[in-house]
């Protein structure tokens, strides 16, 4: 679809890059010539991901354990970074959620979905921003959120109020970096399959038939996202600043996402509790 060396010559740090959707985006901006450092708590996961890639690519791929609840982590991450080479391109996609009845949440609970979601994302395109500030140096800085940022979603609310935080701060950097040559843009994925995301989003119990139910009728393929992600990244999406991209087959326009859950008993919360508390 795209040119071989879109990225080329692009340093990219994707935090939650070990797994998932960070993963699989990191493969393709690989694929297109870009220099791949990605971030996560476990460092053995980013290690297996990384010699994946490396022996499926050839391709330089440097790994970095950092918590990104922690700004004083992100502040040494950002500065071994760049005593190597400047980042160009940040994609905070790093984040966490699972579904609970919001009474029942505790403050703990909560903040291990806002630490990670809102704070790390901050953390992280501060840190970024102000050494392309400080370098004179161009950047872009690319959020996975969500469609809860247009709709509201029940039963994930923290993940939706850091989703929209961080929709908000894309906005407001759009205005106050863009004359510095820094771009931020944001993509909100609708249903992308992934391990994690499905043990959290989509327990035993929950509905079957909410792919079918997508105007599309399917969930979306890895590639889609990842493709979007390149070229919102790239020179080609130069003119782009501010805006989130929705990529979900239209199914915010019928739905929220969480309308199934208020179907359910208390019986099945209770069972969504107890196996949140052994895992």
């Amino acid at each position: 679809m795209f040119e071989t060396g879109l990225l080329t010559d692009k340093r990219i740090l994707v935090t939650g890059g070990g797994s998932g959707l960070g993963a699989v985006m990191g493969r393709r901006f690989l694929a297109l010539g870009a220099d791949l450092v990605i971030c996560g708590r476990k460092l053995d996961r980013l290690e297996a991901t990384a010699s994946e890639m490396r022996e499926a690519t050839g391709s330089k791929i440097t790994t970095v354990a950092c918590d990104i609840r922690d700004g004083a982590a992100v502040e040494s991450m950002m500065e071994a970074i760049w005593r190597e080479a400047p980042l160009d391109i940040l994609v905070n996609n790093a984040a966490a959620t699972f579904i609970a009845q919001s009474e029942h949440l505790s403050f703990r609970a909560a903040d291990a979905i806002l630490a990670p979601t809102l704070h790390g994302a901050m953390y992280c395109t501060l840190a970024a921003g102000k050494r392309w500030i400080d370098g004179k140096h161009g950047g872009v800085v690319l959020s996975i959120l969500s469609t809860s940022t247009i709709t509201g979603r029940a039963f994930t609310v923290p993940s939706a109020m850091a989703k929209s935080a961080v929709l908000a701060m894309t906005k407001s950097l759009a205005v106050e970096w863009g004359p510095k040559g820094i771009r931020t843009v944001a993509i909100a994925p609708g249903p992308f399959p992934t391990a994690g995301a499905s043990g959290q989003l989509r327990p035993e119990g929950r509905d079957e038939d909410w792919a079918v139910r997508n105007p599309l009728g399917r969930a979306g393929e890895h590639g889609e996202l990842a493709d979007l992600a390149s070229f919102l990244v790239s020179d080609r999406a130069g003119y782009i600043n501010g805006e989130m991209v929705v990529i979900d087959g239209g199914a915010h326009l019928r739905s929220s996402g969480a309308e199934d859950l208020l179907r359910w008993t208390d019986a099945q919360w209770s069972e969504q509790r107890a196996a949140r508390s052994r895992a």
